[in-house]
């Protein structure tokens, strides 16, 4: 399957971030051909520098329609990754995140049926389901987002409903849950653990900490997406990308523990109220907090045979070896 990303085109958009990163790397690897499209506000070129040489790099807005239209010429396919993906700052300001999200999503549909791309794959979320009201949360869960975010990833997935009926283009979604690994961005709570951990401080959990979520490694998902590009025979698809597995949020503090070997940390817990910042760190607890996160990858694995290969035990000691050697880029948190 790998040959038929030979000499491919394929544009990157948030290319230089974490999760369009480890796509360009796995797509530089088969051999395609890589333009990788990002403004810079959140990626870094560090993040590419294993395959700067052998990619083209253009600094880009996806709100500028013009330079995105005529950066995206002559490729093939198109991997959209670039997101307003901070759901704080989503809660703070939803016009932004709806002009970069969905407006800016907008202009890489028509910017693709423009230059007649013949594929797209698009970032979406586990925002889309709100408060679930089953688990594991399959991709015919009711779609009730409870935060902004959710709203802005949600109505993507309408238009490309709509630009496949229109234009005929194969528009693929990927619902991420929870992703992590190395080159992470620091602010959510997985990355609060180590960093804390590293430094040899208590691990704080907001509440009782019996929150549900469900993590996935990001080479499992470069995995399911480069099946998604390889495949011709998909049209208009959802799939959701996770580990199908849930783990408590006070878990989650005792793995990190165990897995860095400080297993004499404390573990702290702070109530603080929904909406309100950690007396700890600069961070706000989120206003209406989901209950759980678990996913389903049924779909996908009857689809494209693809299921996870990394145990959150497995990636948590990758990330933690990463950000032992990368101390310098969780200086700040992301919002």
């Amino acid at each position: 399957m790998k040959e038929r990303l030979k000499n491919k085109k394929i544009f990157v958009t948030g290319g230089a971030g974490f999760i369009g990163s480890h796509i360009v790397e796995s797509l530089v690897k088969e051999g395609a051909k890589v333009t990788v499209y990002d403004s810079f506000s959140t990626g870094t070129i560090n993040n590419l520098e294993s395959v700067l040489k052998e990619i083209e790099v253009i600094k880009g807005d996806i709100l500028d329609y013009s330079k995105l239209e005529k950066a995206m010429k002559g490729s093939d396919m198109v991997s959209h990754q670039a997101a307003q993906l901070e759901i704080t700052r989503a809660i703070e300001n939803p016009i932004e995140d709806l002009a970069i999200n969905t407006i800016g999503s907008l202009n890489v549909f028509k910017a693709a049926v423009k230059n007649k791309v013949k594929k797209i794959i698009n970032a979406s979320s586990a925002g889309v389901y709100g408060q679930a009201e089953y688990t594991p949360q399959n991709e015919d869960h009711p779609t009730n987002p409870n935060w902004a975010y959710g709203v802005s990833k949600l109505a993507v997935e309408k238009y490309s409903d709509i630009f496949f009926e229109l234009y005929k283009i194969p528009i693929i979604s990927l619902r991420y849950s929870i992703v992590y690994g190395p080159r992470e961005w620091h602010g959510r709570v997985l990355t609060i653990f180590l960093k804390r951990t590293m430094e040899g401080k208590p691990l704080i959990i907001f509440g009782d900490g019996k929150q549900i979520r469900d993590f996935i490694f990001v080479k499992d998902l470069v995995k399911l997406h480069n099946l998604c590009l390889e495949n011709d025979n998909l049209s208009n698809e959802i799939f959701n990308v996770s580990s199908g597995k849930g783990v408590t949020i006070n878990q989650l503090a005792k793995m990190v523990l165990k897995v860095t070997g400080r297993p004499n940390l404390k573990i702290l817990h702070e109530n603080v109220i929904e909406g309100k910042k950690s007396r700890y760190f600069n961070r706000k607890r989120l206003p209406i907090e989901l209950k759980t996160m678990v996913m389903s990858y049924k779909k996908a694995k009857e689809v494209l045979g693809w299921e996870p290969k990394v145990s959150l035990k497995e990636g948590l000691s990758m990330e933690y070896e990463w950000l032992k050697k990368n101390k310098g880029r969780w200086q700040k948190m992301s919002y």
